[in-house]
């Protein structure tokens, strides 16, 4: 059995990440994550309720802030691999918290890094964001592209930490997999994304509000993909540092996202347009030719496919 360390795993991503490391069935697995109130924490007590029944599962509720309480778990458990997912999320959040952004998403990465290099642990996967491209014009992004225009202090501290990820790996010979996730979605999606809320405010016949004029575009990533690219990130042993985009390759304006939904639906939405809102990029974009090549990434779920399939488990949360 092979020790794993998963940080942020009682939310979306790490939760889904959680079933399919239980469902192998040749891992101990050791979850982080603080159950902040970004969002309602039981929510994420909901994400996790299965796993506490499972022999190979232990949660910790632990802040990655707090470094005393971290080098207490790494001193009881000798883990094989780091799976790094506790953020703090969200960019326009990020806008008037930057101070608390900084502190979780850099000082949180490099506690966890300091303790890798002390117990000589040799793989750490780090979960990033497609923010980091900022306002970058070339499309789509590919990982050899410059990422010094971030226009949000939540993306400027994901470039961070992929930086900090960069030098542990020169210095202590740790390997370092940093995963550009772009707009993920899925059952247990967080309720302050798009999809979730736009879906909730529909069915309650409220306005949704947009942001623009519609046309801004996002690269939708169905969570069943996004968790292939990570297990594969996991095994991923042919470089000691690497960056992979997990996406779709596939973009959808913000208009066409909202018939999506309102089809899924069956009910129309009532919109409320705003102004554009700073820290928000035009779009996102995925090269994942490197991803398919080197993790055997194989993205599967069309955003025409899997707004139903969100929409079922949403119904399936409202009854």
């Amino acid at each position: 059995m092979r020790n794993i360390l998963v940080t942020g795993g009682a939310g979306f991503i790490g939760s889904h990440l959680v079933d399919k490391l239980l469902s192998e069935g040749v891992w101990n697995i050791t979850v982080i994550d603080d159950l902040n109130d970004f969002y309602s924490p039981e929510i994420k007590r909901s994400n996790i309720a299965g796993h506490l029944t499972q022999p190979n599962y232990r949660f910790i509720e632990a802040d990655i802030r707090d470094d005393a309480k971290l080098a207490e778990i790494f001193a009881e458990t000798k883990f094989d691999d780091i799976v790094h997912l506790a953020a703090r999320a969200g960019v326009r959040p990020s806008l008037s918290e930057p101070k608390l952004y900084a502190e979780t998403n850099i000082n949180g990465t490099v506690n966890l890094l300091e303790l890798a290099r002390e117990y000589g642990i040799k793989q750490f996967v780090f979960g990033s964001s497609s923010s980091v491209y900022g306002i970058n014009e070339k499309v789509p992004f590919a990982e050899d592209d410059p990422i010094f225009q971030p226009i949000s202090p939540y993306a400027a501290t994901k470039a961070a930490g992929e930086l900090i990820c960069h030098t542990y790996s020169h210095l202590y010979d740790i390997r370092t997999v940093c995963l550009r996730f772009f707009t993920v979605y899925g059952a247990r999606q967080r309720p302050d994304l798009a999809i979730h809320k736009f879906s909730k405010l529909i069915t309650e016949g409220k306005p949704i509000q947009v942001f623009g004029d519609g046309s801004s575009r996002r690269d939708y990533t169905y969570v069943d993909d996004i968790i292939q690219g990570v297990r594969a990130a996991i095994d991923y042993d042919r470089s000691i540092h690497e960056v992979f985009n997990l996406g779709e390759s596939q973009t959808v304006t913000l208009s066409e996202l909202i018939e999506l939904i309102e089809n899924a639906l069956g009910q129309k939405a009532v919109i409320d347009r705003q102004p554009w809102q700073p820290g928000d990029v035009p779009a996102t974009y995925a090269d994942i030719s490197k991803s398919q090549r080197l993790l055997d990434y194989d993205p599967k779920t069309k955003i025409q496919e899997g707004i139903p399939k969100f929409v079922e488990w949403f119904r399936s949360q409202n009854r």
